[in-house]
């Protein structure tokens, strides 16, 4: 795969019975919160046996007033982080089903495009926005505003729970 190209792939049928995943897609950019987010989509494609594309999205500054270093390339970047955050999940061996993906655009608008050939669409409530994030809307709430399938958005402390409650089941199993 090149610097900025994605390669999906595209179940022959994009939807699937009601309860069943046979795609999931999850947004990451390298927040806490994408960690989390691939962390939870990770496992709802394991209960399904389902295909995982982890997507990061990246696109060029557009204020006149940010300096860019000429050796700058936001597609390796991304590529980078996309890397970065399925090692924090997967480790050093990633599941053969789990795609890593990296595309050109606006984070919230790739993903409401990827919703339309997923059946699950999942995000962290919080990534990198920051002031921009404020203005424009979040991709979470873009998402779940406009997606085509149905959308997960992960909150890191539900998370955390989550790893709380499983690790006291599994203390009183034994």
């Amino acid at each position: 795969m090149s610097d900025s190209e994605a390669n999906f792939f595209y179940p022959e049928s994009a939807g699937s019975s009601f309860g069943e995943f046979s795609r999931v897609v999850v947004g990451v950019d390298g927040s806490e919160s994408s960690i989390h987010a691939l962390r939870k989509a990770g496992r709802i494609a394991d209960a399904f046996d389902a295909q995982l594309d982890a997507v990061c999205v990246w696109t060029y500054p557009i204020s006149r007033y940010t300096m860019v270093p000429p050796d700058w390339y936001p597609d390796r970047d991304a590529a980078r982080t996309v890397r970065h955050v399925a090692d924090a999940v997967f480790g050093e061996k990633k599941p053969d089903r789990v795609h890593l993906s990296i595309v050109e655009g606006s984070a919230a608008r790739v993903l409401i495009d990827q919703s339309e050939t997923a059946d699950l669409v999942v995000t962290g409530s919080r990534g990198h926005g920051g002031f921009a994030g404020l203005l424009l809307g979040s991709v979470s709430a873009q998402l779940a505003a406009h997606a085509k399938c149905s959308v997960l958005i992960v909150h890191p402390h539900a998370e955390t729970k989550a790893d709380e409650h499983a690790a006291k089941q599994s203390e009183g199993a034994r």
